[in-house]
């Protein structure tokens, strides 16, 4: 196992580490590619492997507060950037109003499984912010979508490390996991990139 070193070698700062992780990921798009689920699912894993070196009951809370506190940073910085000069020539007024009402319609569930989505939650909370979505909608389901995907990757993984042939091949299946978790983002890109190079006819 080795990753396992470490993670003993970071001790309590382990957690640090990990809020630290979570928290760019969600709440700064620059940081979107960071693999959000990997590390729920890995570490929750890792805790079930090793019991002494990760506890699972501080995993969890950080996890969530990480995220949530990401998130709500981010939907500010969304609700902030018409002070930018440049913000109407991205986003004209007539877009803006459609933006707003298609999160006041269907913000919630946007807000709530759009979480599940690698890359794309982390732009959600941002155009919610932007679009003016209702603060209290976004709270709540937000604090929804958090709660499940924190509860469902560190079930997951808490749940395969008890058995063996997770503990006698962590490494190899932690590769194809954080593989596996890319590969939405990467074909998102993708797609964007070819769109981008082909010209209308």
């Amino acid at each position: 196992m080795y990753l396992l070193p470490l993670v003993e070698t970071l001790g309590g700062w382990i957690y640090v580490t990990l809020f630290i992780l979570i928290f760019m990921e969600t709440g700064l798009v620059v940081f979107a590619f960071l693999p959000g689920e990997s590390l729920i699912i890995f570490t929750s894993t890792l805790a079930a492997l090793t019991g002494s070196t990760l506890d699972i009951r501080i995993l969890v809370p950080v996890f969530f507060f990480a995220a949530l506190i990401g998130d709500t940073v981010n939907y500010e910085i969304g609700r902030n950037l018409h002070r930018l000069p440049f913000f109407k020539r991205i986003l004209p007024a007539e877009k803006l109003e459609k933006a707003h009402a298609y999160f006041e319609k269907h913000g919630g569930k946007t807000v709530m499984f759009g979480r599940f989505v690698p890359l794309i939650r982390t732009f959600i909370p941002l155009i919610s912010g932007t679009a003016h979505m209702n603060y209290k909608k976004f709270c709540l389901y937000n604090l929804l979508g958090v709660l499940l995907w924190v509860a469902l990757g560190a079930s997951l993984g808490y749940f395969f490390g008890q058995f063996d042939f997770v503990k006698q091949n962590f490494s190899l299946i932690f590769i194809m996991l954080a593989l596996i978790m890319a590969i939405p983002g990467i074909v998102i890109t993708l797609y964007r990139m070819l769109r981008g190079n082909v010209s209308p006819s």
